[in-house]
């Protein structure tokens, strides 16, 4: 009896022994699935940026824009580290289908919103799917790849992001330059088209993502996520109504003390469970993970607080449809591709990561201090090679960080460190767009009328009004808060009477460019404290298999032989 056990725990343990490290084809065979889910992710980050003028402007909100973005960003970033945790514990399929399908539904309800206010809530239920999308692509991809070798497959993902990058913009400017599209609103169609390509995502992840997965009983951190909402929420609120309502007025005061509430229940209930804890605060004793952390938080902070502007710089001042803004963020692009494949293929090469955060922080101070000098008169070809400095820097700097922070933990922490890092750069992009975008929009009327003060004194600028008597009533909506609700009017105005409009916002927008610089300069003192330490050989999901290997020799022969096979079962995922 006693050989009849041991074999059945040998028996057992043998598939995770040895050959425990996937081949290529089965490699690829759960990157076909996951790129799919990140195609869907990728291109709703892009498709947005050159239709949301059109969409504020159809729905009488340019103002309101930032509502539909934060609240986006809020559940996304809130949900991200529910998903790390869960998927730790029950397994990263089930969750990925499960994000998947609610990101369909949020689409959905997006494109039949009928106010700015409607579309915000319907971004909230699309964020709720989109924060586990990449989190638990890219924890996936920690399981089944070693770091070292990561950049084998890192082109393969580029190659997603980059066509969704390129393609997302160029949809986006298509759909919102349609009048009507099969019967609706084209615009309408930047939401509708994520759910065919959401559902093949979902028949693919679910017939191609099988990989092994142990589960250990867990509890779970209720307690820690429900104080994380009550936190957040009102802070990121009160970043973005702050303007509007007044940063001392009794309703921002109420969200000051709500969110701090809420941020100390958090804490004490991370303390009280400890390892079990939504974001354990252990994890942050790792030099690493704290780094990458904060690092990532500053950098989502300026890249998607700066970046958020330029669309609208490309469309309002340079006067480019959707379509053609869409086109002319192609360089920001090849700057991200071609600063993540030289990152990743040198970092294969030497197994030495930590350079590259420190270069490509270097280099994204250096493009939003470039951006910060861009007037209304700066030749577009000037404003594309910055781009490219962005996006160099961008793709030196955040899948190196993804790889030292998952490197740098145990392989049965890769979700929630991974959601931890997503996490506060997602925390950080939505604080980032909220006082970013609030800096923007409380500028911008001051400085359009300062334009439109040295403008009249000019004749050319009296001469164009001479005439066209009919500019007058134009000028007069720009100069009243109409203008920000709908801008469509810039097309009426000649080139003469609506460039003081083209320079109140982009001084308005150097402004935005020199505070997020001046946050860089911060994330970059951070980064340099990024230890070096040597990269795994092994995949995350074959280290835990050789763990699972090993508890079940410590349980010795002796041991029950279904305990040892429960032990050492690898569930399908």
């Amino acid at each position: 009896m006693t050989e009849q056990t041991t074999g059945a725990a040998d028996a057992a343990a043998q598939p995770h022994r040895g050959g425990t490290e996937l081949t290529h084809r089965q490699i690829l065979t759960i990157l076909g699935g996951l790129m799919v889910g990140m195609f869907l992710a990728a291109l709703d980050q892009t498709i947005m940026a050159t239709a949301t003028r059109t969409i504020a402007d159809d729905l009488q909100g340019f103002e309101l824009q930032a509502w539909a973005t934060t609240a986006f960003l809020i559940t996304s970033t809130i949900s991200t580290p529910l998903y790390g945790k869960l998927s730790d514990i029950y397994g990263r399929r089930p969750f990925f289908l499960f994000a998947i399908a609610v990101f369909i539904v949020g689409s959905v309800l997006c494109g039949l919103a009928e106010t700015m206010y409607q579309l915000a809530a319907y971004r909230a239920v699309q964020g709720i799917g989109a924060g586990g999308l990449m989190s638990l692509a890219l924890a996936i991809i920690g399981d089944i790849v070693p770091p070292r070798e990561r950049a084998k497959y890192q082109g393969l993902f580029l190659a997603v992001f980059g066509s969704a990058s390129v393609i997302g913009p160029i949809l986006g400017g298509f759909f919102a330059d349609a009048e009507t599209l099969l019967g609706t609103d084209g615009w309408r169609w930047v939401f509708y088209i994520n759910v065919p390509i959401g559902l093949v995502a979902m028949a693919v992840v679910a017939k191609v993502l099988h990989i092994p997965h142990t589960r250990r009983d867990h509890r779970i951190d209720w307690p820690g996520a429900l104080a994380l909402i009550v936190g957040l929420v009102p802070l990121l609120t009160v970043a973005e109504q702050g303007r509007d309502w007044g940063w001392g007025s009794g309703r921002s005061i109420l969200c000051y003390v709500v969110g701090a509430v809420g941020i100390v229940l958090f804490l004490l209930a991370e303390r009280a469970y400890g390892d079990e804890a939504l974001l354990p605060m252990r994890l942050f004793r790792n030099r690493t993970v704290s780094v990458g952390a904060a690092s990532s938080a500053i950098l989502g902070m300026a890249m998607f607080g700066g970046l958020m502007t330029v669309p609208l710089y490309l469309q309002i001042v340079k006067g480019a449809s959707p379509t053609e803004a869409g086109l002319q963020m192609i360089p920001f692009v090849v700057g991200i591709m071609a600063g993540s494949i030289t990152s990743g293929q040198l970092i294969a090469r030497t197994g030495r990561y930590r350079i590259f955060p420190i270069i490509g922080s270097s280099l994204m101070l250096v493009a939003l201090v470039l951006f910060a000098t861009i007037d209304a008169d700066t030749p577009l070809g000037i404003t594309m090679i910055y781009m490219v400095v962005m996006g160099l820097g961008l793709g030196g700097n955040m899948q190196p960080m993804i790889t030292a922070v998952q490197n740098a933990v145990s392989p049965r922490e890769i979700g929630v460190a991974t959601s931890s890092v997503t996490f506060f750069r997602s925390m950080g992009g939505t604080l980032g767009t909220a006082v970013f975008l609030s800096v923007l929009f409380n500028v911008l009327p001051g400085n359009i009328s300062s334009a439109f003060r040295t403008a009249q004194a000019t004749p050319e600028f009296q001469q164009a009004l001479a005439a066209d008597p009919g500019q007058a009533a134009l000028l007069q909506q720009a100069q009243g808060g109409n203008a920000l609700d709908d801008t469509s009017f810039l097309t009426r105005l000649t080139d003469v009477v609506s460039h003081p409009f083209k320079v109140g916002f982009a001084d308005s927008m150097s402004v935005v460019f020199v505070i997020a610089a001046a946050v860089m300069v911060l994330g970059l003192i951070v980064v340099l404290f990024l230890p070096e330490l040597a990269l795994s050989d092994r995949s995350a999901a074959a280290a835990r298999a050789d763990e699972a290997a090993a508890e079940a020799d410590a349980a010795g022969p002796g041991a029950p032989a279904a305990s040892v096979t429960a032990a050492m079962r690898g569930e399908r995922t």
